[in-house]
């Protein structure tokens, strides 16, 4: 089995993306689905729903790896869809560690880092070696992690996402809409094409004159004026130009409103997972892999 591929899994809080991997990096299949799901009539059986990957086609994995910071649940359903197709398949759910795959880990205690960071900061230090980053991930959390050119996390920060934001307003006020991201990106877009049209566009061209737009780009530039404020600190602390990467879901609405230089990477985390699989398997048997 060591040149069967890696079947990789990012279980998040919205909803759970996959990818079959080669051991040289080759990614030959991916997908996502989300959670949950609504019940076949007469089944009773959660598992058999439009939400749930289909793998029965793919070629036989030499091992699975999983960031799952979704609950026990979503562990549970996960390992349910593999035994259906492999039900010997070893896996491994990865932990944050004190130093991986070239990445330094400076949290007080290195374990309580969520996976997806950990596995998304290996991503993007092998994306872009020897550079000072900056990741902002707006996924259900925005978080930003700071990753110096050495490969150490030096710390981040954890603040609601987007449409979380705009949920919690909806559900705390008596007067305004509840809105999420899927409702809100028709009117993000509207706004986003006039601001964007200079890089250094006024946001006062962000000031609306309904209240849908008024919340989803009050928001959204909350959001942006969140990741911005850190990323000039952070160039101004290390005296360095600091390349700020950006991912998870909400992050092709948020781009727009973005009025310095970034780079999208859209699977971080996979990307992270890969590698982590990779150094594993190179330095022990699969038998001796924890699960």
């Amino acid at each position: 089995m060591s040149g069967a591929p890696y079947l990789l899994i990012d279980a998040g809080n919205s909803r759970v993306k996959w990818a079959l991997v080669k051991a040289d990096g080759t990614q030959t299949h991916s997908g996502a689905f989300a959670h949950g799901g609504q019940l076949i009539k007469g089944t009773g059986d959660p598992l058999q729903s439009r939400h749930e990957p289909d793998w029965s086609t793919l070629p036989a994995p030499g091992s699975a790896w999983l960031s799952n910071v979704a609950g026990d649940a979503v562990a549970r359903r996960i390992d349910a869809f593999i035994d259906r197709c492999w039900p010997a398949l070893p896996r491994t759910t990865i932990r944050s560690s004190a130093r991986q795959c070239g990445v330094t880990n400076r949290y007080t205690t290195p374990s309580q880092l969520g996976s997806d960071r950990w596995a998304g900061m290996i991503g993007a230090r092998a994306a872009f070696p020897g550079e000072p980053l900056l990741i902002a991930t707006f996924g259900t959390a925005t978080t930003l992690e700071a990753l110096n050119a050495d490969g150490v996390f030096v710390g981040g920060l954890i603040a609601p996402g987007w449409s979380l934001m705009m949920r919690s307003l909806g559900e705390h006020t008596a007067q305004l809409p509840t809105l999420d991201a899927i409702a809100a990106q028709g009117l993000l877009a509207d706004d986003g094409d006039a601001a964007s049209k200079d890089e250094h566009a006024n946001r006062a061209a962000w000031f609306a004159v309904d209240t849908p737009r008024s919340l989803s780009s009050g928001c959204a530039l909350a959001q942006i004026g969140f990741v911005e404020r850190m990323w000039s600190d952070l160039q101004d602390e290390w005296k360095a130009p600091v390349r700020l990467v950006i991912s998870g879901g909400a992050s092709g609405e948020l781009a727009q409103a973005l009025c310095v230089p970034h780079t999208r990477h859209d699977s971080l985390v996979l990307a992270g997972l890969a590698l982590i699989a990779a150094e594993a398997s190179a330095s022990s048997p699969p038998d001796a892999r924890p699960s």
